[in-house]
Protein backbone atom coordinates (compact mmCIF):
# COMPACT_ATOMS: atom_id res chain seq x y z
CA UNK A 1 0.00 0.00 0.00
CA UNK A 2 2.87 2.51 -0.53
CA UNK A 3 1.51 3.82 -3.28
CA UNK A 4 -1.57 4.53 -2.14
CA UNK A 5 -2.97 8.00 -0.42
CA UNK A 6 -6.37 8.44 1.18
CA UNK A 7 -7.38 11.79 0.30
CA UNK A 8 -10.33 13.68 2.12
CA UNK A 9 -11.87 16.82 0.68
CA UNK A 10 -13.78 19.21 2.65
CA UNK A 11 -16.11 21.48 0.85
CA UNK A 12 -18.82 24.08 1.25
CA UNK A 13 -20.78 22.45 -1.73
CA UNK A 14 -21.33 18.50 -2.75
CA UNK A 15 -20.60 20.50 -6.39
CA UNK A 16 -17.11 21.95 -5.54
CA UNK A 17 -16.14 19.00 -3.68
CA UNK A 18 -17.11 16.39 -6.68
CA UNK A 19 -14.67 19.12 -8.84
CA UNK A 20 -12.07 18.42 -6.88
CA UNK A 21 -12.21 14.40 -6.64
CA UNK A 22 -12.63 15.23 -10.86
CA UNK A 23 -9.43 16.35 -11.09
CA UNK A 24 -7.66 14.30 -8.93
CA UNK A 25 -9.04 11.53 -10.45
CA UNK A 26 -7.59 13.14 -14.11
CA UNK A 27 -3.96 12.46 -12.55
CA UNK A 28 -4.44 9.53 -10.44
CA UNK A 29 -6.04 5.88 -10.56
CA UNK A 30 -8.83 6.46 -7.90
CA UNK A 31 -11.15 4.20 -5.89
CA UNK A 32 -14.58 5.34 -6.08
CA UNK A 33 -15.32 8.71 -3.99
CA UNK A 34 -17.86 8.90 -0.16
CA UNK A 35 -19.49 11.10 0.24
CA UNK A 36 -20.49 12.46 3.81
CA UNK A 37 -21.71 15.32 5.72
CA UNK A 38 -19.11 17.89 6.90
CA UNK A 39 -21.03 19.40 9.82
CA UNK A 40 -23.94 21.64 10.79
CA UNK A 41 -22.87 23.98 8.07
CA UNK A 42 -23.84 21.97 5.31
CA UNK A 43 -20.39 20.91 4.06
CA UNK A 44 -19.73 18.02 2.16
CA UNK A 45 -16.96 15.65 3.02
CA UNK A 46 -15.42 13.68 0.32
CA UNK A 47 -13.07 10.28 0.97
CA UNK A 48 -11.10 8.66 -1.88
CA UNK A 49 -8.15 6.91 -2.36
CA UNK A 50 -5.56 7.46 -4.82
CA UNK A 51 -2.73 4.94 -6.42
CA UNK A 52 0.25 7.44 -6.75
CA UNK A 53 1.71 4.92 -8.98
CA UNK A 54 -0.73 4.90 -11.43
CA UNK A 55 0.05 9.00 -11.84
CA UNK A 56 -0.96 10.62 -15.50
CA UNK A 57 0.69 13.66 -16.72
CA UNK A 58 1.33 16.14 -14.97
CA UNK A 59 0.92 14.86 -11.59
CA UNK A 60 3.47 11.86 -12.22
CA UNK A 61 6.62 14.86 -13.23
CA UNK A 62 5.49 16.68 -10.11
CA UNK A 63 5.87 13.29 -8.06
CA UNK A 64 9.23 12.17 -9.44
CA UNK A 65 10.51 15.61 -9.31
CA UNK A 66 9.18 15.76 -5.37
CA UNK A 67 10.89 11.83 -4.75
CA UNK A 68 14.26 13.74 -6.27
CA UNK A 69 14.06 16.44 -3.36
CA UNK A 70 13.47 14.47 -0.69
CA UNK A 71 16.09 12.25 -1.67
CA UNK A 72 18.62 14.86 -2.17
CA UNK A 73 17.57 16.66 0.97
CA UNK A 74 17.65 13.46 3.32
CA UNK A 75 21.74 12.90 1.58
CA UNK A 76 22.62 16.37 3.14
Amino acid sequence: MESYAEVRIVAASPEAARRVAETLRRCFAATEQRSYPAGADGGTRLDLTVDTARAAEPARSWLESSQSEVSTRRRK
